[in-house]
């Protein structure tokens, strides 16, 4: 099914299932670039920051492997996470990483016309569709900038799923502009995975209770460097964090990561928080000004940029990444993202001195692509 909404900039409404769309493997995710033979090269694919988790950090989880004996008690975590973002402990719900509460979403809520706004993060569609449910996309278009336009959702949507800022675009939605999307019947689910990577959390709706059926979720494995620890909550209202713990098994979260979810709301994590947050900005304008040198090669730069990644559309951009595989760099292929093709790379942001060894490699990568394009290799 297609159909074209929206009053001045025409979006694509589809039904996940059809042929075309299954092309997109929902299921693939930019760690998958630095296993095994991709172990050694520098990572531009995974949206983790770079050098963490802070050794303060460290030293607070290692602190908690004492009490390993006990059956976890996410009492206080939670208590810390209510206070962080002003709300009731009832609203709160400690999950293992964002992730997990996608699944809880997708099973533990009654829905019938889910509708998820690519291109994002896939896991919240990947998990509706194994839970069997029937997904509408909204596919948002590179001429508007990958920018919402609320009426482009269909108003029968009882489930609405949007990230902001969005992976892999990295655009900035206007909290006013996702609170439209808000309806009486239905769930408006927030991924604001990487909110935290802005300087401000301007546009962050974490927190706010006056938006009917609202849930945000929120990861603390991006800035803090704990993927592999696996942590994140939800922020809902108290009958919607109720349906979702019974859907969770017991003791979902290790105390390891209690214990860093408890540290990362403190005031000294926060002060740090703001700080990455505003040098992820000055680094990523490096990275922008640097990647726009190659406008004449026909690479363009997904803008404005507001998260801790860039998106990026180049010609023979698959035959590119695998020359930057060969000269030490891994970035994320982007057709695994609805809406996206080919020609499509996710760039992380990094340093200064990482990203101009990359814009190094990146030149060396084209030449040789538009080489093997050139003579057929």
């Amino acid at each position: 099914m297609v159909t074209t909404t929206g009053m001045h900039t025409p979006m694509r409404t589809e039904r996940a299932e059809g042929p075309e769309n299954r092309a997109h493997d929902l299921r693939h995710h930019g760690d998958a670039e630095i296993r095994d033979d991709g172990s050694a090269l520098v990572d531009l694919a995974v949206n983790v920051r770079a050098d963490t988790p802070p050794a303060w950090l460290r030293e607070r989880i290692a602190g908690s492997l004492a009490g390993l004996a006990a059956y976890p008690d996410g009492r206080s975590a939670r208590a810390a996470v209510a206070a962080r973002h002003g709300v009731p402990v009832e609203r709160v719900l400690l999950t293992a990483g964002a992730a997990e509460a996608f699944v809880l979403l997708a099973r533990a809520l009654k829905v019938r016309q889910p509708v998820v706004v690519h291109p994002q993060f896939t896991e919240p569609e990947a998990a509706l569709r194994d839970a069997g449910h029937s997904v509408d996309r909204v596919l948002l278009r590179e001429a508007d900038g990958f920018r919402l336009d609320p009426s482009a959702v269909p108003e029968d949507a009882d489930l609405v799923v949007i990230g902001n800022p969005t992976n892999p675009t990295s655009v900035l939605h206007p909290a006013a502009g996702i609170a439209e999307l808000a309806r009486p019947g239905r769930t408006l689910v927030v991924d604001e995975a990487f909110m935290d990577a802005v300087p401000g959390e301007r546009e962050a709706l974490a927190g706010r209770t006056d938006v009917p059926g609202l849930v945000v979720l929120r990861s603390l494995t991006k800035t803090w460097g704990l993927a592999g620890l696996r942590i994140g909550y939800v922020l809902a209202p108290p009958e919607v964090i109720a349906d979702l713990e019974r859907a969770q098994p017991l003791w979902p979260v290790s105390t390891p990561a209690l214990a860093a979810a408890e540290a990362c709301m403190s005031p000294r994590a926060l002060t740090e928080q703001s700080d990455a947050a505003h040098r992820v900005a000055t680094d990523r304008a490096h990275l922008v000004e640097g990647l726009k040198e190659f406008a004449s090669d026909g690479l363009s730069v997904a803008e404005p940029a507001e998260g801790p990644f860039v998106l990026v559309r180049l010609p023979h951009a698959a035959l590119v990444r695998h020359h930057l595989r060969t000269l030490g760099y891994a970035v994320r292929r982007g057709d695994t993202f609805p809406g996206l093709g080919e020609d499509w790379l996710r760039l992380a942001v990094r340093d200064r001195a990482t990203v101009n060894g990359f814009l190094q490699a990146l030149d060396r990568a084209m030449t040789l692509a538009g080489g093997c394009e050139a003579t057929g290799l």
